[in-house]
């Protein structure tokens, strides 16, 4: 324990600047080095500034030093509102944890949701109709104006509609947790492209022009692209989370 005034020592206030302390200490040091002839000169004296210096010119050790012993305040009073003080940070730092911890789940929690009751069943069901379409592609070409292979296509087409249709209302069926929002935008665009192709699919049905079989087959190629990249960018938040 400190057992004298480093401030009185150096005859400054306590609260004087470093540079203060330091003109103090070398004015001081002057005064009482044994070499000098000056009449306070003794080797307790700068033994007693050395000591002061050290203290007060150490901003982590003054302030301890303060801490423990204010002025013009009791060192008991100083304690008790340090301790109060730590303690009153504590639980903000706490509070704030928890709520972050909590919102977290929450977030968490969310996503998973959405996962499962929107994005998986998508995916799903896409798959299906999507690996369907080579090989009616190539049953029809066989012979397009063959009436038992236009209406296996024109049925293909009304799975696919159907589909599509259950995909859109299972889309719009709870919103998109925010983390996901390009997800969800890839997986919005892939469900337009083939809702495009399927119209385009069924203008060629009804007028065997060969452009409206390229446009729909090109919709569905841009559609697959699009649930690709969906995928991934499930997997990349997916990493991070």
């Amino acid at each position: 324990m400190i057992e004298f005034d480093p401030y009185k020592t150096l005859e400054v206030g306590p609260k004087a600047t470093p540079a203060q302390i330091k003109e103090a200490y070398r004015r001081l040091v002057k005064q009482f080095h044994p070499d000098s002839q000056h009449a306070l000169a003794h080797h307790d004296n700068i033994t007693r500034v050395n000591a002061a210096y050290e203290l007060l010119k150490d901003s982590r050790r003054r302030q301890a030093y303060d801490d423990r012993c204010f002025y013009g305040r009791s060192v008991g009073v100083a304690t008790a509102e340090s301790a109060v003080n730590r303690n009153q940070r504590a639980k903000e730092t706490q509070d704030r944890y928890r709520q972050d911890r909590q919102t977290r789940r929450a977030v968490d929690a969310h996503l998973q949701e959405w996962i499962q009751r929107v994005y998986t069943p998508i995916d799903r069901e896409l798959t299906k109709i999507m690996k369907r379409l080579k090989p009616e592609i190539v049953a029809l070409s066989a012979d397009p104006y063959d009436d038992e292979l236009m209406d296996g296509f024109l049925l293909y087409l009304e799975d696919c509609q159907a589909v599509v249709s259950k995909a859109q209302a299972v889309f719009r069926s709870m919103p998109n947790p925010a983390s996901v929002a390009g997800v969800a935008a890839h997986l919005y665009y892939c469900l337009n492209h083939l809702e495009d192709g399927l119209t385009e699919f069924n203008w060629f049905a009804q007028s065997y022009e060969d452009s409206y079989l390229a446009s729909g087959k090109e919709m569905f190629r841009k559609s697959t692209g699009l649930r690709r990249e969906a995928r991934t960018a499930l997997k990349d938040l997916q990493s991070i989370l």
